[in-house]
Formats: C-alpha cells, structure tokens, sequence
C-alpha cells in the first residue's frame, strides 16, 4: 500500500514539500525583483544581480527533475548550445530574429552573446514542455504548437521591457515581425527536442516559473 503522496513520493516525482518549498523561492525572487526594479535608487544593483538570478532559476529546475539522469543533462547541454546557435545567428547575421545585440545587463558574453541567454532558453523551454505535459494534450504536435505560441505571447511582454533595462536593443528601435515568428520557429524545435526525450510526467515546479515570468514581466510593464 502506497503512502499519502506528500509522505512518499514516486521515485520519478519530487516531494510536494520540495515542490512548495522551490516554488515559494521562485515566487519570492521575482516579487523582489519586481520591488528592486521599481525603485530608482535600487535599480542599478538589481539589473547587476540579472545573470545570478537566472542562474538561480537553473538551480531549482535542475533540483525539481526526476528522475535526474544523464539524458536530462543531454537535454539541457542541447537546448543551451541550440539558443546560443539561433542566438549568434541573430546577432552577427541578422537571421532568425533580426537585426539586434545585447546589452551589458545579461551578463557575461561569449561572441557578443551572454551566456545566461542559453540558460534562459533552456528555463522557457522546459517550463513550457512541462507545463504541456501537465495539461495532458494527447498530440505530440498540438503541444509543441501551443507551447510555441505561449512562449511568444512571453517574448510579447518581455521584449520592451528587455529594451528598457538594457537586456538587448533592436537596430532602429523596432521590433520586427520575423523575432516572433522566429520565438515561434525555435520554440517549436526545441519542444520537439523535449518531446523526443521523454520525460515522465513532472511537478509543478517548472509551470509556475513559466506562469512567473508573465506576471513578472506584465507588472515591469508600470515601472
């Protein structure tokens, strides 16, 4: 007979003690975030704090995986080489996105790219594929589509602010169709890469990153 599910987990499942615990600590970064970037005088070491942030946000998706395996790992390393490629692309080609470079509030760069845009990719990536995964649509191609799609409803919320706080500029401050039919286009393949690795089912955790991010991005839009 099986324990209450938040005495014993399922092997591939995080407890929901865990799952509360990495939630409350995404929920309370971001509302701090939020607090940090609305106030002048705070903002300057906020921004300097980005990079660490999003490296943080790795931290507690790596720890709510399970099972952790090497092909999760794979996963990971794929989606992170795979932003940075269509992000180079973008950037010294104008391909995929259009015409754009970086700020200096990302962080550490590699070719004019910061590091930390791989992580992001992976953080949206993943959050997405679960979030699919938990809404249990039975077609492989209507959850990647739909995947796609919120994530470019994200890129709608977070390119101006983006611009604003010097995440990255676009050549004659426009914003081009072909960046969000490109989101669309690269979010597709990499939740087909998600799809092809299989992951069992996951918690929480990855959905309510995601579901932070829009409100986290909405509300800078008052700021």
């Amino acid at each position: 007979m099986e324990g209450p599910a938040n005495l014993k987990a399922k092997p591939y499942e995080s407890s929901k003690k865990e799952q509360t615990i990495l939630v409350s600590i995404i929920i309370l970064f971001h509302l701090v975030g939020i607090i940090g970037l609305s106030i002048p005088s705070l903002r300057p070491l906020f921004l300097a704090i980005v990079p660490w942030h999003i490296l943080l946000m790795l931290v507690i998706i790596v720890i709510s995986h399970r099972p952790m395996s090497e092909g999760f790992l794979l996963f990971l390393l794929i989606i992170f080489i795979t932003g940075f490629v269509g992000e180079w692309l973008g950037v010294h080609k104008n391909w995929v996105f259009g015409n754009y470079s970086y700020g200096k509030t990302l962080g550490l760069q590699l070719f004019d790219i910061p590091l930390t845009i791989g992580v992001n990719w992976f953080l949206l990536i993943y959050s997405s594929g679960v979030l699919m995964q938990r809404l249990r649509i039975r077609s492989p191609f209507m959850r990647l589509t739909a995947g796609a799609f919120i994530l470019v409803l994200l890129d709608l919320l977070i390119e101006p602010v983006a611009i604003k706080f010097d995440y990255w500029h676009w050549a004659n401050n426009s914003i081009p169709f072909n960046n969000y039919l490109g989101w669309f286009l690269v979010s597709a393949l990499m939740l087909f890469i998600f799809e092809k690795f299989d992951f069992k089912k996951q918690g929480v955790v990855g959905p309510v990153l995601l579901i932070t991010q829009f409100v986290f991005f909405g509300l800078l839009h008052f700021v």
